[in-house]
Order: C-alpha cells, then structure tokens, then sequence
C-alpha cells in the first residue's frame, strides 16, 4: 500500500491520531555542540519499548534527498548511527530496544522485491550508459570535462538484502556502537539491547511483532507496557492495530510537513516571504520533523466509528479491528496488489465500509 496515500488519507479522517514530536535542540558552548542527556526526562513523555525498522534508517542514508549520498560506506555507517542516535533521543525508551534487519523475507514479499529490484538496475545502468555517451560526445568536440560532470559510480541500493557483504558490514557495525553506547551512556545503564541482523529470516517489522507476541504470552508481562515502533512503512499502522496494545503508537518523519507549509504560502506573497518562512523551509530540507502516530487513539476512533447499535450480539472491539485490517487490505499492502477498482487515494477504503 502507498504509504504516503494511506498515511494522508488516515491523517485526514483520524486527524487526533497525528501529534508532533517535541525535539530537544543542542546546547552550543562556545562552537561545539553538546549532546543531549538521554537519561533526562522525555518531553513526549516517558516510553517503555522502543522498535527500530533499520531499513527505514538504512534507505534514507544511503540515497538522501537533501545531500549527496555518502561516498563510502563507512561514511555511510556514520550517518546511519546519527539518524538512529536522533530517534533515540526522541523516544528515549527506558526498559528494551530492539533493532530490526530485514532477513529473507517471504516468498510473496520476494516477488515482489525481484521486479522492484532488476526494474532499479536496468535504468541505472541506462543512466550510466546515457552519462557516458553524453561524456564521448563531449570529448570528441575536444570540449573539458571536468570531475563534477564524470561525477561517481553511484552505489547500488540493491546491496540492502540479505546475503550481500554490506549487510554483514551493518550488522557488525551496529553491534559495535551498541557496545559502544552501553558502556558510555549511562541513560544505557538500565536497557535491555536485542539486535536482529539480516541473518534471522523475516522482514524487520514481523520479527518486532513476533517478539511482542512472545512478551504477551509471558504470564508475568505487564499489559501497561508502552510500546513505540519507528519505520517508514504503511502497514506498521496495521501490524501495531493487529497487536491489541492498548499503549502503542508509530514514530515517523513527516514527509508532508515542507508541502504543508508551501500550500499555506500559496496564498501569500511568495516572491516576499517572511525570513521566518525562508528559515523554516531551510530547516526542513535539512532535518525533517518528527511525527507520533497514536494507534491507541486511532483504536477509539474505530471503536466509535465500528460500532452498530442494536446489534444481534455483543460487539467486540477487537474482533471488529481484525476485521477492519482484513478490508483495508483489499487496496493492497506489501503482500497483495491492490484491486483494480479500489485506491486509498480515490477513497476506496471509504467505499469498503460504506
């Protein structure tokens, strides 16, 4: 399912499912930045357990959309333990982290990826093939060429999936700067780190919700626990609902939030847009905001919106839930393709239900 169709279409209707995150900025003494102080209490409000998708944090600092990408991978590993270090410090769990890889992933889910991924190498190999025709013709009319137009070999975005050697690269990695955080943080002191690699089969959101299934069998589990997934995926919002958590919501960057702010200026002056405007656009290309995504208020809305009076039976809310996941499906998710007839962004889950 597109996520950024669902996530629109959820935001619109469910608008009090949508807070911001509140990021502490750092402290500047004299020109060095200070980091923040993960063992102060959390503005968001204090957080149990947190999950981490890494493919949603490996894919964005790989092929960034405001910088160029890394040059290296060990460039690249940095800035991947930033972006992880910057959710941390938003969420801020204080029981378990769990850091996710995607591992094989299932066959459905394989077929998909294979099209995905032989489509992304044929048209960059097109490219490359383009760029140095455009570069022969160039030294044939005797013109210069400099560094910036030959450019590099861009890295391939195929090496994320098991079994390549960047992986194994990622995984060492992350184990050395989590042995790294427990032994200097001591905001550390008291979690619990699991790390799954891209050795353990499934995909990073499935081998999450497999562990809070495990966690709710556990006859001593705390059924108060708060739970908190980070990901970029639409069917998180789905897989958190399929867990019955009463105390769970998503973190997620809110891609929508420079569009949001350039449609409110359509109606103003661009030409002469305030300087807070300019810094605040300015701001967002470089470090996009953070949004909470409530599932446990979503589940209040469904709740109200689910129940028929006068039923025949009891009404279950939970049951009802399953059953609102199963049709939301049918406008396609990671697994499926959606029906032809049917486009969250021609409101084809509100003609599901209506």
């Amino acid at each position: 399912m597109g996520v950024p169709a669902l996530f629109r279409w959820l935001s619109k209707k469910y608008p009090k499912i949508i807070s911001p995150v509140i990021e502490e900025e750092p402290i500047l003494i004299g020109d060095v930045e200070q980091p923040t102080v993960y063992s102060n209490p959390n503005p968001n409000g204090e957080l149990d357990n947190l999950y981490l998708d890494m493919n949603g944090i490996v894919h964005p600092c790989s092929h960034p959309e405001n910088k160029p990408p890394p040059e290296t991978e060990d460039e690249m590993m940095v800035d991947i333990f930033k972006y992880t270090d910057r959710v941390l410090n938003m969420a801020r769990p204080r029981k378990l982290l769990m850091i996710a890889v995607d591992g094989v992933a299932p066959r459905a889910k394989m077929n998909q990826q294979r099209s995905r991924r032989f489509r992304s190498a044929k048209d960059a190999k097109i490219a490359q093939e383009e760029k140095e025709r455009k570069i022969s013709e160039m030294e044939s009319r005797g013109e210069l060429i400099d560094d910036v137009i030959k450019g590099k070999k861009h890295w391939d975005s195929n090496a994320i999936t098991p079994g390549t050697p960047f992986m194994d690269i990622l995984a060492a990695s992350l184990r050395y700067w989590v042995s790294y955080k427990l032994a200097t943080d001591p905001g550390w002191a008291d979690l619990q780190v699991i790390i799954s690699d891209a050795t353990v089969p499934g995909e990073g959101e499935h081998k999450i919700m497999n562990f809070i299934r495990s966690q709710r069998s556990d006859p001593q589990y705390n059924p108060n626990t708060s739970h908190c997934i980070y990901g970029l995926d639409a069917d998180l919002i789905f897989l958190g609902l399929a867990t019955h958590e009463p105390h769970f919501k998503v973190l997620r960057e809110d891609v929508f939030a420079k569009d949001n702010l350039q449609r409110q200026l359509k109606f103003s002056d661009q030409v002469g847009m305030d300087d807070e405007t300019k810094q605040k656009l300015e701001e967002m290309d470089k470090k996009k905001p953070f949004l909470w995504l409530h599932i446990s208020v979503l589940r209040e809305y469904l709740e109200v919106e689910l129940n028929i009076p006068r039923l025949p039976f009891t009404f279950d809310i939970e049951r009802a839930i399953d059953d609102w996941i199963f049709m939301c499906f049918f406008v396609g998710n990671d697994f499926l393709p959606h029906l032809p007839s049917l486009s969250v962004r021609d409101n084809g889950i509100d003609l599901l239900f209506y």
